[in-house]
């Protein structure tokens, strides 16, 4: 006879983490920490599931969100007892990458992107456009770092050295990270932190990943053939679905142009 609720399938939490990181925008939550928290909560507590798994795509954006978010699912992860798989997609660079970290497994299609363990800034300069048309540029400011960067004047040496300043300890914070979560895996002789991109294969010979798989035969593969999958994601405002937002746009623009980066389009 069988007796009800015993033997039961496994669950596995399925939260899909997809586009830029950074802060909300006026046309949806995007990928930030007060966006995803309580979906990871609900991911890691409801019906007591047996892992998590992350379907990441990601090309990065904000170190700060990407900190918060993995953080987040570390600390769920811990006092929930619950294994974290992270499934690469088409590209974990960057803050996707820091994201990815946060699983205790990282796997990854053969021609997935993984890597771009740095920090980038960047912009334009105008000074010279300005002055060839005889535009002139006025600013005023309290504080003699105040305009640092300003595009429409010529970059200093001072301006360089103060935004370096900057990026430094960020790099390192993200060096950090990669180290505390891929620890012995990491091989001694590589520098896996100039920015370098990799596929998925050359991920796993690097130990930036373990190994090739994707989510729903490798989770039935580890859980059982009878697994079920409770799927978590972000909802979409209604006017964003209909692509009636300006700001959605932009925004848009702005992430296919990240991804594009590497060599991953967006349909």
């Amino acid at each position: 006879m069988r007796i009800p609720f015993l033997n039961r399938p496994a669950t596995v939490a399925v939260l899909r983490l997809q586009g830029a990181i950074g802060v909300a925008g006026r046309g949806g939550p995007g990928l930030s920490d007060a966006a995803l928290a309580p979906l990871l909560e609900r991911a890691f507590k409801r019906r007591k599931p047996a892992a998590v798994a992350l379907a990441l795509n990601s090309p990065g954006g904000s170190p700060v969100q990407s900190s918060l978010i993995g953080a987040r699912i570390r600390r769920l992860a811990e006092e929930r007892e619950i294994p974290v798989h992270a499934f690469v997609e088409d590209v974990a660079a960057s803050g996707g990458y820091w994201l990815a970290t946060a699983a205790d497994y990282i796997w990854a299609d053969d021609s997935s992107v993984l890597g771009s363990i740095g920090v980038i800034s960047s912009g334009f300069g105008f000074a010279e456009l300005i002055q060839r048309h005889g535009i002139e540029r006025r600013v005023h400011t309290a504080g003699r770092s105040k305009s640092m960067l300003d595009p429409f004047r010529p970059e200093t040496p001072e301006d360089v050295a103060r935004l370096n300043r900057l990026l430094g300890p960020i790099h390192d914070a993200f060096k950090q990270q990669v180290r505390a979560r891929r620890g012995s895996r990491l091989p001694e002789d590589s520098d896996l932190f100039t920015g370098e991109i990799w596929t998925g294969r050359e991920a796993v010979e690097l130990g930036l990943a373990d190994g090739i798989a994707h989510l729903v035969p490798k989770m039935r593969e580890l859980y059982g053939k009878e697994v079920r999958f409770l799927t978590y994601g972000q909802r979409v405002p209604l006017l964003r679905r209909f692509g009636l937002s300006a700001d959605d746009l932009i925004d848009g623009i702005e992430e296919r142009a990240a991804f594009a980066r590497f060599g991953a389009g967006r349909g």
